[in-house]
């Protein structure tokens, strides 16, 4: 099912939201580890916007990408992180060069690694 897979800091996991499909718009899953396929950086400029003048987080970032409810372990590739105040998209953690997207994301607690 392809989703929108964002880190949730009220319950401290990975919200999955369905993007097609019976409940689309909506949460389907909270997990502690995510694996998507495929996946695509996606941010909201306006949401972006809207953290920056109220200083204040919301939901307006996630990877976007094929997910299936399996619990699956991979080997550890590179990290991506996004933070609204310093990047405008994702960027890899050593080199803070733009994530384009990948094959896989592994999201597991707040860490996001893609191969």
């Amino acid at each position: 099912m392809k989703a929108f897979v964002y880190y949730n800091l009220h319950r401290k996991m990975w919200s999955v939201k369905a993007l097609e499909g019976e409940c689309k718009g909506k949460v389907v899953a909270h997990r502690r580890d995510v694996v998507l396929h495929n996946p695509v950086a996606k941010v909201s400029e306006a949401g972006r916007k809207r953290v920056l003048a109220e200083r204040k987080k919301n939901v307006h970032a996630g990877l976007i990408g094929e997910w299936r409810d399996l619990n699956i372990l991979m080997a550890e590739g590179d990290e991506i992180t996004y933070n609204p105040y310093k990047y405008s998209s994702f960027v890899y953690k050593d080199d803070e060069t733009p994530f384009t997207g990948a094959s896989v994301a592994l999201m597991s607690d707040r860490k996001v690694h893609v191969l």
